[in-house]
């Protein structure tokens, strides 16, 4: 680590006033170029820290940068991994303020909660199989607090993942009768297809998501516990949204998860 932990504790709280005060900053390697990945990390560990302090609670994991085109264009091996505290979560068909939030996309998730404990390092998408409980469908709000979007992975992975809001939808389905490689997704937006996909654009296969996550976690001596909910990354690009904006996506397999935006 580059960091001292004044600056890491600063950092975390500067970024976690953006987010509850919907304001934007700039990209924090500017002021700190020399800041390594562990410091990313603490400090997106102290944020979350701080909302369990006041009584929030992580309700789940999510992984982004799960495209292998997007990983190789950037440099790394892996994607980078955040967190959802319960107050993120906004009821199916249900409204999303965009007063709380500052330049909100949305993008198609595919989802699993875990019946069993998952740990790196060596965790595969075989042992991710045996562990998944069910797979539901969810589309994440993302909202990075960086001014008009721009930001390096270091500033990202400390500003939580550009995590925001998420709503959960459709149904629970076994993972025997999915092929997530295949699972398409269309997402529209005031009745208008916006983008399509597959699940193979997560990594090939979402669960692979779910192994990187592990194997990270195990990296710092951490795990996935039995009863998780994860999201596995975006299946579809993310795309703008605004007042006014109704959003639907619509799962094959898995029904469909709609917001408005107000």
């Amino acid at each position: 680590m580059k960091l001292d932990n004044n600056t890491i504790l600063g950092l975390a709280e500067h970024l976690e006033t953006a987010e509850l005060q919907a304001h934007d900053v700039t990209m924090i390697t500017a002021d700190h170029p020399d800041m390594d990945w562990d410091d990313a990390y603490a400090i997106q560990d102290e944020i979350r820290r701080r909302k369990e302090a006041r009584g929030n609670k992580t309700v789940g994991l999510k992984a982004g940068l799960t495209s292998f085109a997007k990983m190789k264009q950037m440099g790394v091996e892996t994607p980078v991994f955040g967190f959802v505290s319960d107050y993120m979560s906004i009821p199916d068909g249900g409204e999303v303020k965009t007063a709380e939030l500052i330049h909100p996309k949305v993008e198609a998730e595919i989802c699993i909660v875990t019946k069993a404990p998952l740990k790196g390092p060596g965790c595969h998408i075989a042992a991710v199989m045996a562990a998944t409980d069910f797979v539901v469908p969810a589309v994440e709000i993302i909202d990075s607090r960086y001014r008009d979007f721009k930001f390096d992975l270091k500033s990202v992975i400390a500003d939580n993942t550009s995590a925001s809001r998420f709503v959960i939808g459709g149904r629970m389905r076994d993972l025997s009768e999915l092929d997530l490689r295949t699972l398409g997704v269309v997402l529209e937006v005031n009745g208008e297809v916006m983008t399509m996909a597959a699940g193979a654009a997560v990594l090939g296969n979402p669960l692979a998501a779910v192994a990187m996550l592990a194997n990270h976690l195990g990296a710092r001596g951490q795990e996935i516990p039995a009863g998780t909910f994860i999201m596995t990354g975006g299946v579809t690009e993310a795309i703008l949204v605004k007042a006014g904006d109704n959003v639907t996506v619509r799962f094959q397999d898995l029904g469909s998860v709609s917001m408005r935006f107000v």
